[in-house]
């Protein structure tokens, strides 16, 4: 497996890997420190919109586990079509992209909240919302996979059925769309974030095109 990661993936899974470690013995310091905090909270620091990328729930080992493979599996054909430097633009850009399209609607949810909430309430509210994860960079790969190799087959594990990469991304995204959509209360995961790195992902693939003609 280590033989065949090319240089950017093996050294962005061994930070997200340290980033996840530390936090694990240090979570108050490296959440309170590194998590991405809502941009208008007392917590939130600059040096967030990039390290919250690098994090991870701490007590949710398959939140890194299949971030890191995906990031593997996918990251690694992208770096070899486009080159270190490339692949490791796309990947920020599309990590960046997921964290402001977050807190867009962040900012519009908190909106309503202010209007209908007590002022202690809304503290408590930014004290306890950040966002941490490499997803929406890896939806961004994901989407920048599906564009660049479209009839390769993957082997989806529930049900063991192979798909091509076009439709998984599809179909994938679709997913993203409707829970995004539906919001609903009990649901943790943001949504929003895997958008943004997929929308960030295809406009900059966009821009490249136009550039080269090519990706």
């Amino acid at each position: 497996m280590f033989n065949q990661i090319t240089p950017v993936v093996k050294n962005l899974i061994i930070i997200n890997a340290l980033f996840f470690g530390f936090s694990w013995v240090m979570p108050d310091l490296f959440y309170g420190n590194f998590a991405g905090f809502y941009i208008f909270s007392e917590y939130f620091r600059p040096w967030q919109i990039v390290t919250h990328m690098f994090m991870h729930g701490y007590k949710n080992l398959l939140h890194i586990f299949f971030n890191m493979y995906a990031l593997y599996l996918f990251g690694s054909a992208l770096e070899r079509a486009w080159g270190a430097r490339r692949f490791l633009t796309y990947y920020m850009v599309c990590g960046l992209g997921a964290f402001f399209l977050h807190e867009f609607v962040f900012y519009l949810e908190w909106q309503s909240l202010l209007d209908a909430s007590p002022a202690e309430d809304v503290s408590k509210f930014l004290s306890q919302s950040y966002v941490v994860g490499a997803s929406g960079a890896v939806f961004g790969i994901l989407l920048g996979f599906g564009l660049l190799f479209p009839n390769a087959e993957l082997m989806l594990l529930f049900p063991p059925i192979p798909i091509k990469a076009k439709w998984f991304v599809i179909i994938y995204g679709a997913i993203e769309i409707m829970m995004a959509i539906q919001n609903s209360p009990t649901d943790q995961v943001a949504h929003y974030a895997h958008l943004g790195g997929m929308l960030f992902g295809y406009i900059l693939l966009k821009i490249w095109q136009r550039k080269s003609n090519s990706f």
